[in-house]
């Protein structure tokens, strides 16, 4: 069990703007020259977000860079790629994000036991209080932790 998990790139920007409600575990129909690239962790998810179309889902916005000895077999790295989930997961997040108002958002890309995975949070958008809220409480748990530490540089 070499690499049981090892995640390769996150969505940061997604935890800053969404509160995550619920995580889902996808798999990522891919080419062989885009594993290889997800592998060197040339992946970008800051701006992609999940579509439900006829009863599949696809991950829209991701960025994977074009591997550099793939000449020929590359493709566009903002090919829109379907991701493999079951029925019932699907149809549930789709009654819930037609109803609801909640978005479908990739937060992180991770292989386990060498298949490339990707994680999709049920998300609902934060205002503008939430964002500075959150900072506010993070910046206050930092200097907590620091005064608990001792530093001097407090």
């Amino acid at each position: 069990m070499a690499d049981a998990q090892r995640t390769v790139a996150q969505n940061k920007k997604a935890y800053h703007d969404y509160f995550i409600i619920e995580t889902y575990e996808a798999g990522l129909e891919l080419y062989g020259t885009e594993v290889k690239s997800i592998r060197e962790g040339r992946v970008n998810l800051k701006d992609s977000w999940c579509n439900i179309k006829d009863g599949e889902i696809f991950a829209c916005g991701m960025h994977i860079s074009p591997y550099e000895k793939g000449n020929i077999f590359n493709r566009d790295p903002m090919r829109v790629k379907k991701l493999l989930m079951h029925k019932r997961e699907i149809s549930k997040l789709f009654g819930l994000t037609k109803q609801q108002g909640y978005a479908i958002i990739p937060l992180s890309v991770y292989f386990v036991r060498g298949r490339a995975k990707l994680q999709i949070g049920l998300c609902k958008g934060k205002k503008l209080y939430d964002k500075r809220e959150t900072e506010a409480r993070k910046s206050a748990n930092r200097d907590i932790e620091r005064s608990l530490r001792g530093d001097k540089n407090a």
